[in-house]
């Protein structure tokens, strides 16, 4: 039986809440290899609850990483992980103190150990393997300016330019890996739309409006080349941790760059609360195979929304883009974090359950 290809109407974003042996083997500071076994052991069950609720496409739920962010970029060259200060605000509670630092020439490792993350899902699964990294905007929106440390990344030109091209080994290595559907979670276009986040770029001497348009070159430029047949998502949200957010407000400002000025197939929307704006600016997704994954699946609570209410929703977003270029996922994962969202296991798959019901109460298919 061949390997269902996408884009598909259900899809989720990555993240599951970590298994309990896992979490429990990270608190303990458990040995590289105990833990690698642990995770090894435990992640067949992640992808086959994914296959037993009807995906498609399933993930490793992210459970080898700490971060959705900082794992990735740790592993880098040209980048380390320092500990100090404070950490990233969110609504009424902060990140632990991790900070990004550019130390030398950024590059993709031949070994980066996603690589192999990723070669594990794909083993271990008959539907498609996918994976989720952060995007190129992340490396520039979470490093602290006095952070990066080469003197000629103080031109933001040749800070940009090695990004993308550290983006674009990125996309050739894992497609080498086998992978054909990679998503990029560039959730920093979404922060540039928020007033606050605005101002305080501008305070920064940053221009946002500059910033969405750089973003989206940098994310252009490392998947332009890409081979035909791969796949490329884009997740963006607000912020997700413990079930808080850090940002508010519409697509407005970033919708004509991320729609109009990329190549990426598959949107990864958040539209479960009105801190995501209204549904107008969809209608600047160009026609033809693009598509929208509809995030108005809560993953922050573990209250089950109606299949009425979706359908609602969907009607609302026909007025601006074609029902046929909408699916259905989750606004974000279910843990971007190991600490995990306010929800149980059991909340987790009934939303995905959920997905899958509505993509084929609307489309036929999931």
């Amino acid at each position: 039986m061949p390997t269902p290809t996408p884009p598909f109407r259900a899809d989720h974003v990555g993240s599951l809440l970590r298994p309990r042996r896992i979490a429990e083997a990270r608190h303990a500071h458990a040995p590289a290899a105990e833990l690698r076994a642990i995770e090894d052991a435990e992640i067949p069950s992640l992808i086959k609850m994914q296959e037993d609720v009807g995906l498609k496409v399933v993930t490793d739920g992210e459970a080898r990483r700490a971060y959705w962010h900082f794992d990735f970029m740790g592993m880098l060259d040209g980048m380390d992980m320092e500990t100090r200060g404070e950490g990233v605000q969110f609504h009424g509670t902060q990140l632990p103190p991790i900070h990004p630092v550019i130390n030398g020439k950024l590059g993709f490792p031949a070994d980066h150990p996603m690589l192999a993350h990723f070669a594990f899902v794909k083993e271990h699964t008959n539907v498609c393997p996918k994976i989720s990294i952060p995007g190129p905007s992340c490396l520039h929106f979470r490093t602290d300016p006095v952070d990066v440390r080469p003197p000629e990344y103080k031109d933001p030109d040749v800070l940009f330019t090695d990004i993308a091209q550290t983006y674009k080994q990125a996309v050739a290595a894992f497609y080498a890996a086998g992978c054909r559907y990679l998503q990029l979670d560039d959730i920093f276009f979404a922060y540039l739309c928020d007033p606050k986040q605005r101002e305080l770029r501008k305070a920064m001497g940053q221009d946002p409006d500059w910033l969405i348009d750089r973003y989206a070159w940098m994310l252009e430029e490392a998947i332009r080349d890409r081979p035909s047949d791969m796949v490329i998502g884009m997740h963006m949200c607000r912020g997700n941790f413990r079930s808080t957010h850090v940002a508010s407000g519409g697509y407005d400002a970033a919708a004509d760059a991320i729609f109009n000025k990329t190549s990426v197939d598959v949107y990864f929307m958040e539209y479960d609360t009105d801190r995501a704006g209204g549904l107008e600016p969809l209608k600047l997704l160009p026609k033809g195979k693009k598509r929208i994954m509809a995030g108005f699946i809560t993953t922050k609570t573990g209250e089950l929304e109606s299949l009425d209410s979706l359908r609602r929703h969907f009607d609302d977003a026909a007025k601006f883009v074609d029902m046929d270029q909408l699916g259905i996922a989750p606004q974000c994962g279910f843990a971007s974090t190991e600490h995990g969202n306010a929800i149980t296991e059991d909340d987790q798959r009934r939303k995905l359950e959920l997905v899958v019901k509505t993509a084929q109460t609307i489309w036929g298919e999931a």
